[in-house]
């Protein structure tokens, strides 16, 4: 089963089991405008929630995202090195940052499900 949680500040996080694939929500890339570089860590680092986990550099600004999640990273997007743009094409789908292995998935209990972060988005 998946379940996909939204953070106050727009970045998501997929779980499927024990991983949970990371990113910004289409609002967000919305906001940055195109987006020009991403910047991902490692494969192998330990973040912790709130952590910075990438930055995102648009034509408007440079914006640091912040893992919803604790845990190991596994993978990175590496299709984001060489296209940023697919953030601005499909960032809830192939615009993805990292992939994590969770140490807690319970963490994530308080965020934000889909009819939440609409509501959320809808009040801004």
């Amino acid at each position: 089963m998946t379940d996909t949680r939204y953070t106050q500040a727009h970045e998501f996080v997929r779980i499927e089991g024990d991983i949970g694939t990371v990113g910004i929500s289409d609002y967000a890339q919305e906001q940055l405008g195109d987006v020009v570089f991403v910047d991902l860590p490692e494969v192998g680092r330990t973040l912790a929630r709130g952590d910075e986990v990438a930055v995102v550099e648009s034509v408007k600004a440079a914006e640091e995202v912040y893992s919803p999640v604790s845990g190991e990273v596994i993978e990175k997007n590496t299709l984001l090195e060489d296209n940023p743009a697919i953030v601005n094409e499909d960032a809830m789908g192939k615009g993805w940052f990292v992939k994590i292995r969770l140490s807690d998935p319970g963490e994530v209990d308080g965020d934000m499900d889909e009819a939440a972060y609409a509501a959320f988005i809808e009040s801004r």
